[in-house]
């Protein structure tokens, strides 16, 4: 299994324009992040996990060429507000995108985006197939993924396991039903907002500490907001078998 990181940070503390802070400043690329997304690509199926507003620069970045579904963690913006941008796909591939997520996702989605299910659609818009998915595992082109309940303050969201790989992000609440299903994880991603507590996000203390729990052989930090400082300052004080992510990582796992 290959994972590209296609995004790591976050529309929280997004500095003001023409901010002159370390992390604006810095030279390092790993300090430049899109919106958190992950592209997956196995013998079986090619996924996206979340499709922000940046998506359509993360394909043309990553060069992902096939697509066969997109998986919703949950319905915040900055998580679906790219999904307009799947219209290259359904011209290249000639087929619906399907799209998984909760219900409630869904009928947002089709909320903020009337116009892909009107009767009478105009010529071009994305085309998508919806797939309800619940607590229970389901598969794509045959990869068996295992959603993963987790809160997001009082927001249910869903991070996803495929094999031992397994991705949450926004989150700031694993009930222990979940932490079972993380169970024998060999590499973990988990968001890590910033240093400060916040009211829905894992803070870096929280995230190492929940990492420590789970116990991965290694873990990869992401949703990471500009206030949580230098990739590199920051990376270097992680203990061993936790590190940053950072756009444009690759692992192949397997």
């Amino acid at each position: 299994m290959k994972v590209n990181f296609l995004g790591t940070g976050t529309s929280q503390g997004v500095p003001v324009i023409g901010c002159d802070c370390m992390v604006c400043g810095s030279l390092d690329f790993r300090d430049k992040r899109f919106r958190t997304s992950i592209h997956i690509e196995t013998p079986e199926a090619s996924l996206v996990i979340d499709t922000g507003p940046d998506f359509r620069m993360q394909m043309l970045r990553s060069g992902v060429k096939k697509l066969d579904a997109v998986l919703f963690t949950h319905e915040h913006k900055d998580h679906t507000a790219g999904l307009d941008d799947i219209r290259p796909f359904n011209f290249a591939q000639k087929r619906d995108m399907p799209i998984f997520a909760r219900r409630n996702v869904l009928e947002q989605i089709r909320r903020e985006y009337a116009y892909i299910f009107n009767p009478k659609k105009y010529p071009g818009v994305p085309q998508v197939e919806q797939v309800e998915i619940s607590d229970s595992q389901f598969n794509v082109n045959g990869l068996v993924v295992t959603p993963i309940p987790v809160l997001h303050y009082k927001l249910p969201v869903f991070g996803f396991r495929f094999g031992d790989f397994s991705y949450i992000t926004d989150a700031n609440y694993i009930p222990e039903e979940s932490m079972e299903l993380l169970e024998g994880t060999e590499t973990l991603v988990l968001n890590a907002l910033q240093i400060d507590p916040h009211i829905s996000h894992f803070t870096l203390d929280e995230a190492v500490q929940v990492a420590r729990k789970i116990g991965a052989k290694q873990t990869y930090f992401t949703h990471i907001s500009h206030r949580l400082g230098l990739h590199a300052q920051i990376d270097a004080q992680l203990p061993q078998g936790i590190a940053l992510a950072y756009d444009g990582l690759e692992l192949t796992l397997g």
